[in-house]
């Protein structure tokens, strides 16, 4: 009771389309859970049917008249709309509900739940930057507390989190400034990544990357593999920093599972260009891991969402395992069968599980060793004294190598690739 009191009051808005009205209620549900977790309860939803939003206020005037009247009998702390706002239309919005109630978008929300998850300094540089490129054109209030961004004393104001600007007017030449010193920043965040990377590839281990939609449970999946101890928390975003771990699967067989920052509907592209660094850990795995909230009713648009990111991101096309979580909760077999069915006849890999119990994990690795290991071949070698050059060769390129010298040569087990087999296929003795 205690938490609730404690708890910003919103109200959410949001238009549709002629017969659309059942898209916006998924669209708003999930915005309630946004919502939830920036720390608020909603208060009441607006809803208005109309093809195309009000060019200046959204919704239509009678609507806004409404809203108006809701916010103030409510004393709402906080109005929220489902589509992206302009800063004309949040200025136009506030000076009609006439009161001192900011009006923030989808995007702000997300942006704010980014902020307070944040947890490494790589992280809270990235939203800081998209936070500064995405509100520094909207900060547009009504002429007290422009700016949204009310830094760590603030941290319990919904859209209020982030870089810390306490001037009642942004200084925008100080904004570009600012920008440009992250950006910078965040250059050298990348070059290190992309060391990590090399060193990476040189080990000849293959990288398996994490993705889903936010809350599909990829942390618990990471953690019942690895027991890499990630923070897991029923709510959108818990994880935002990418964590990578070793796995040794029971044959042996070694594999780099990465755990990514979770997909949303409309993820605020500055926020996809922040985190650059840490969604290319997808693109530069060999093999993904699609895990899939199979609980959720909506799992097929949510999968769709994150198809179609991984496409943004370039990372399409790569082999991918989708994995159907949660299935001990899940209430729709039908659609499970079905979605099994329609896999086999596509040629599609897939795997149902529940990270929380372990059901189904054996397959699951089972299925991921395959997959990872499909260009890859423990092999036995023997080397003669001549040829000792070539273990300098295996050292680098060859992965989980073992050697043996003895009077007649040099005998060695290892894991190589395609490429490197090609090299050493001569000395090869044993697969």
């Amino acid at each position: 009771m205690e938490e609730n009191a404690t708890r910003k009051k919103a109200v959410l808005c949001a238009i549709y389309p002629q017969n659309g009205e059942a898209e916006s209620d998924v669209s708003l549900a999930e915005l309630e859970r946004l919502a939830d977790t920036a720390g608020c309860s909603v208060a009441a939803i607006v809803t208005q049917c109309r093809e195309k939003p009000d060019v200046k206020t959204v919704l239509g005037s009678g609507k806004i008249a409404e809203l108006s009247v809701l916010a103030e009998t409510l004393e709402a702390d906080l109005v929220v709309f489902d589509c992206e706002l302009t800063p004309s239309q949040i200025k136009s919005i506030e000076d009609a509900i006439s009161s001192d109630i900011p009006v923030i978008d989808r995007s702000m929300l997300i942006l704010d739940i980014f902020a307070d998850h944040a947890r490494t300094s790589e992280g809270r540089l990235q939203v800081e930057l998209a936070q500064l490129k995405y509100t520094s054109p909207r900060l547009v209030g009504k002429g007290k507390e422009l700016s949204r961004q009310g830094g760590a004393s603030s941290s319990g104001s919904v859209g209020a989190r982030g870089p810390g600007e306490t001037k009642l007017e942004i200084d925008r030449r100080r904004v570009r400034e600012r920008i440009a010193a992250l950006e910078e920043e965040l250059d050298r965040v990348e070059q290190n990544r992309l060391v990590m990377r090399r060193q990476r590839d040189r080990s000849g281990i293959p990288k398996v990357g994490i993705v889903g939609y936010t809350n599909a449970g990829k942390s618990t999946l990471l953690n019942t593999l690895t027991g890499a101890g990630i923070l897991v928390e029923n709510r959108l975003f818990a994880t935002l920093d990418p964590t990578t771990r070793q796995f040794v699967t029971p044959s042996g067989a070694k594999i780099l599972l990465t755990d990514t920052v979770g997909f949303i509907r409309n993820l605020p592209h500055h926020l996809i260009k922040a985190f650059k660094s840490t969604l290319d850990e997808a693109v530069y795995s060999d093999v993904l891991m699609l895990v899939i909230d199979a609980s959720d009713p909506e799992f097929i648009s949510q999968t769709a969402v994150t198809s179609d990111l991984l496409e943004e991101l370039g990372a399409a096309g790569k082999p991918t395992l989708y994995v159907f979580n949660k299935c001990d909760i899940c209430a729709d077999r039908d659609a499970l069968v079905q979605m099994k069915s329609l896999a086999s006849r596509s040629g599609t890999e897939v795997v149902f599980v529940s990270a929380k119990t372990g059901a189904g994990i054996p397959a699951l690795v089972e299925k991921i060793e395959s997959m990872a290991m499909a260009d890859r071949h423990r092999v036995a070698l023997f080397i003669p004294p001549e040829d000792g050059a070539v273990t300098g060769i295996l050292y680098k390129e060859a992965d989980d190598v073992e050697m043996e010298y003895r009077e007649d040569g040099i005998y060695c087990r290892c894991i190589v690739d395609d490429k490197l087999y090609a090299k050493i296929k001569k000395y090869i003795v044993e697969e």
